[in-house]
């Protein structure tokens, strides 16, 4: 797997893991699902069921024969998030969307620095290529929010806005779009940006006939 140039892509994983992991008991009471990832596939609906861990060492320790996936897959997220998230020129802007102790410091390889949140788990799915017929895996990170006025608020977000649902650990399903490559943001949002996206993109999914698990048509920012 190509790595990212200057990027210290594990500072894009949540912070102090006991720290993160007390507020997730106290406020959002996650459940956490043990699912062998060989079970994963295709859903028939078009669909796709996965699993959302936390980091690598939860997938690895529910999958200890599928440890190299669990960690590709979990630096892939990584990877994503850090092209493809929110980014916020204050700390401020920042922990008014995603809550306390949940935004790390990030600088690209262009030199530009940047306040991002932190990574809070990763979708994990195995799938059928149709071509090979071999299973292969897809990924993607997930955002949650600490902060009660967010309109995810104890939900599972993507990178550009779309609400997948209650953030629990354990097993998900989720549109197709999920695992597409989304677009590279290179500018600052402003405080409240990232929130204003989400609610508008769950208006639009509340209206589809897909409404539940948000089709992408695009990203929120470049």
């Amino acid at each position: 797997m190509k790595r990212t140039r200057s990027i210290n892509l594990q500072r894009m994983r949540k912070l102090d893991q006991s720290t993160i992991g007390s507020i997730l008991t106290t406020h959002l009471k996650p459940i956490v699902v043990s699912v062998a990832a060989a079970t994963l596939v295709a859903c028939s609906d078009g669909g796709e069921k996965g699993v959302v861990y936390s980091d690598a060492s939860d997938c690895i320790s529910q999958n200890p024969e599928q440890a190299e996936t669990c960690q590709a897959a979990y630096n892939e997220a990584l990877g994503k998030a850090s092209e493809s998230g929110p980014k916020y020129s204050t700390l401020e802007s920042c922990t008014y969307e995603f809550g306390e102790r949940n935004c790390v410091p990030y600088q690209a390889p262009s030199g530009q620095s940047w306040f991002v949140p932190a990574m809070a788990g990763f979708i994990l799915a195995n799938v059928i290529d149709d071509i090979t017929d071999r299973r292969r895996y897809q990924t993607a990170p997930l955002y949650t929010s600490y902060s009660r006025h967010s309109p995810f608020y104890g939900q599972w977000s993507s990178v550009d806005g779309y609400v997948y649902g209650p953030s629990r650990y354990g097993s998900i399903r989720v549109d197709d779009s999920a695992f597409k490559p989304k677009p590279k943001v290179t500018k600052t949002i402003a405080r409240g940006g990232f929130g204003s996206t989400v609610a508008a993109k769950s208006n639009w999914s509340s209206s589809s006939s897909k409404s539940g698990w948000g089709s992408s048509k695009g990203g929120w920012g470049g």
